[in-house]
């Protein structure tokens, strides 16, 4: 399942002001309440521990183990039931000098369902469930080849790691002196069945055991990715994750990113997709029709203030209280955020023109 990138930015930034906290001995709380579980048992739980608490010989300590429990009982208190997904919560004396109180707590309900129970006092905060759903846990294979290379990738959200390239020994299309034409051609198609075979054995290496993936991508110029998805150089189980073969002009880092872009079709629903697509719709208006276009946080501003904006880019290399405080202007004016990550050409581009930009409803004269 995808995680909205607006979601997942919020819980990268509560895990990232969990992790900074640390107690000074084992006393900040964190409790996973899994998906349907009975909320009264979790309370009930925390009370027994309570109790258990009050045996810890430091009275320092002890105070903060039993404040913090008391902080969360109360919280829960005010839950009639387990929210759907199940909840996170996380309670301890966060002060920053020794012998003060500051009593917090948080809570969260992930965006996908919590199969864990979890109760844990500790000198931080449990946070690695939450980080590993930020994490994009789907991926795609892309290869991209003609007769003399071949590179192999994975599309894991809106990145491509290159994971092999290989170079193949077909002699170029003008043979040596003295060589027939027949057997010129047959060294050709030799060499090549030898890149082939070289391919699909780097696939087995790279695709095979990754229980993520997807679907594959193979791309390049000619017939000659027919002639490797249809021989038999592929393994069976590989061969049936193909979703689409497309026709490319190169077959390096470009070709990659040329794959990318001419499957739109079958990445439809993926965010990388659509964050591409949104961006160029940006960049097309930027150089076609200007005025429904802004970007640069001062003209954004303004045309956010007006109502104009329609969708809002924001690069998330954006400092989070700026990021926040765009995202409660957008709620209050009816307008669309997005959050668009730096791992793509154009999340760069957005980065490198001031990290915001905006798509308006209708045309507006610069300010």
């Amino acid at each position: 399942m995808a995680i909205p990138q607006r979601t997942r930015f919020r819980l990268k930034k509560l895990t990232k002001e969990l992790e900074a906290y640390r107690g000074r001995h084992t006393e900040l709380v964190s409790v996973y309440i899994p998906q349907g579980y009975d909320m009264n048992k979790i309370i009930n739980h925390l009370a027994q521990e309570q109790g258990t608490a009050s045996n810890i010989k430091s009275s320092a300590t002890r105070k903060n183990v039993t404040d913090a429990l008391e902080k969360m009982i109360q919280y829960l208190k005010l839950h009639i039931r387990t929210p759907v997904n199940g909840m996170a919560v996380f309670s301890g004396n966060v002060a920053e000098r020794e012998g003060q109180t500051d009593i917090r707590v948080w809570a969260v309900e992930p965006p996908v369902p919590l199969k864990m129970r979890l109760y844990r006092c500790d000198k931080q905060f449990i946070v690695d469930p939450l980080k590993d759903m930020c994490e994009d846990t789907e991926s795609y294979g892309l290869v991209v080849m003609d007769r003399r290379d071949a590179t192999i990738a994975l599309l894991k959200g809106k990145s491509i790691i290159p994971l092999a390239r290989t170079h193949s020994e077909v002699p170029g299309k003008f043979k040596a002196g003295g060589q027939s034409a027949q057997r010129f051609a047959r060294l050709r198609e030799g060499a090549a069945k030898d890149h082939y075979k070289k391919v699909g054995e780097y696939m087995k290496a790279q695709f095979f055991e990754r229980k993520d993936l997807k679907g594959i991508i193979v791309g390049g110029p000619g017939p000659t990715k027919y002639e490797f998805v249809d021989g038999n150089y592929i393994t069976a189980e590989l061969k049936k994750k193909i979703i689409a073969i497309k026709d490319l002009s190169y077959t390096d880092e470009f070709g990659l990113h040329e794959l990318l872009e001419k499957s739109y079709d079958v990445l439809a629903t993926e965010e990388v997709a659509e964050e591409k697509k949104l961006l160029e719709r940006f960049f097309t208006l930027l150089s076609t029709k200007p005025k429904m276009a802004s970007y640069g946080m001062q003209h954004v501003m303004k045309n956010l203030e007006i109502g104009a904006v329609d969708v809002l880019m924001v690069s998330e290399s954006l400092d989070d209280k700026t990021i926040e405080e765009l995202e409660k202007k957008c709620d209050e004016l009816g307008a669309e955020m997005k959050m668009i990550s730096i791992e793509t050409r154009e999340g760069v581009q957005l980065k490198e023109i001031g990290g915001i930009a905006a798509i308006l409803r209708y045309e507006v004269q610069e300010f």
